[in-house]
């Protein structure tokens, strides 16, 4: 296999004028789908599925090149993205047949056990903030602002819900900007914090 040029930055090696541009996109789709295979592996990845992202991430990486900082390898970051094209991919695949109806309409769920973790106090102070967190979505957010909100608090990609409620992208960021702010008001108003909320839907 072709190996990059000493002294030659990846940037250079996959700019479109380097002579050998096709063998560095050639050894960096390699690396992409070795890489993949390992990250993906629990989530039942086939050599197919990492072959395809591989191909989709160049695109992207080759694309984005020119933002590349250095502040870390330029192989660590292109695997980043591989990595999140990859996931994306996952959650569009598992929301395909899923209607927006099925993620929404029992409104945000989260499991009694998980609020067992931590100290009994954690536990409880997460359940009130919970609680809050329904009583305002239900009260203070309009139909649209609840879908969008329930929706992307159930997984489902934001390309996903424009494609549902036949909108996009920008639309949804609108409306979730929007419900954030009534929500991050309410949650003041109930003493507390914006912090409070973001901790206990990330725990």
């Amino acid at each position: 296999m072709q190996t990059k040029p000493e002294g030659t930055s990846w940037v250079d090696w996959l700019d479109a004028d380097h002579p050998e541009r096709e063998q560095a996109v050639e050894e960096l789709r390699a690396y992409l789908v070795r890489g993949l295979k390992a990250a993906l592996a629990s989530k039942g990845a086939t050599a197919e599925f990492c072959e395809d992202i591989a191909q989709d991430s160049i695109i992207k990486i080759l694309d984005k090149k020119d933002t590349f900082e250095g502040r870390s390898k330029f192989t660590t970051w292109a695997m980043s993205i591989a990595i999140r094209t990859g996931i994306s991919a996952f959650r569009r695949r598992h929301f395909k047949d899923v209607s927006l109806d099925a993620v929404t309409e029992d409104g945000l769920k989260f499991d009694p056990a998980d609020l067992t973790q931590g100290s009994p106090e954690d536990g409880l102070d997460r359940e009130a903030i919970l609680q809050k967190l329904q009583e305002l979505i239900e009260n203070e957010l309009t139909e649209k602002q609840r879908t969008v909100v329930r929706a992307l608090l159930g997984g489902m990609p934001v390309e996903e819900i424009a494609s549902r409620t036949d909108s996009n992208r920008n639309a949804v960021y609108k409306l979730f900007h929007d419900a954030r702010q009534r929500l991050k008001k309410g949650f003041l108003s109930a003493n507390f914090s914006e912090s409070d909320l973001m901790h206990a839907i990330s725990s």
